[in-house]
């Protein structure tokens, strides 16, 4: 009986834990055809274990966005690294309201566009399950491989809303590894 105690303790514990997640707004009235385009993942912090053991070694990767006539994203990715680029296509399946997405194919159980002007900016949350283990990665993209102190700003106000400490995140370096390696957007 006692055994049975402790696991219902535990249960609701988990459940209490579970429901505890902050609540991430998405951008007011998000556009996906202003947000497509080719964007710069400049900086990145997560409590991902694979993230942070390979943190120190990342370089700025790029994502070409398309918006799709059902509100869906179409993502083209690219990530440099020593042994040349690797791509990696996947949609982001619209949930609910626009700027909100779960993307299956990459275990990314929720998305959203947290803020953005569109033109220069964009804060990424993306809520992830890899290797069995759920992690908070928030991502920082801008249209060139500088981030405007504007975006900066936006982005470390809110990873710190997130519980994810400055020590988990990275300015990514550039790299003229991959075809879209230019210094600006279209």
């Amino acid at each position: 009986m006692e055994s049975k105690s402790v696991l219902l303790a535990w249960v609701l514990a988990l459940l209490w834990v579970s429901a505890a997640r902050v609540e991430v707004l998405v951008q007011p009235d998000f556009d996906a055809e202003k947000f497509s385009g080719l964007w710069f993942v400049v900086s990145m912090v997560s409590d991902c274990k694979v993230f942070l053991g390979k943190k120190d070694h990342l370089l700025m990767s790029t994502r070409a966005v398309t918006a799709t006539a059902e509100g869906d994203l179409s993502v083209h990715m690219e990530f440099p690294g020593a042994d040349g680029c690797h791509q990696v296509d996947a949609d982001y399946l619209r949930v609910g309201s626009q700027g909100h997405f779960r993307v299956p194919a990459l275990g990314y159980l929720d998305v959203r566009v947290v803020d953005t002007d569109y033109s220069s900016f964009a804060v990424v949350y993306i809520y992830k399950e890899l290797e069995g283990a759920l992690s908070t990665m928030v991502q920082l993209y801008s249209r060139t491989q500088e981030a405007s102190p504007q975006a900066l700003r936006a982005f470390q106000d809110f990873y710190p809303t997130m519980g994810l400490p400055k020590d988990m995140m990275v300015m990514l370096p550039k790299s003229e590894g991959c075809s879209s390696g230019g210094t600006e957007a279209p």
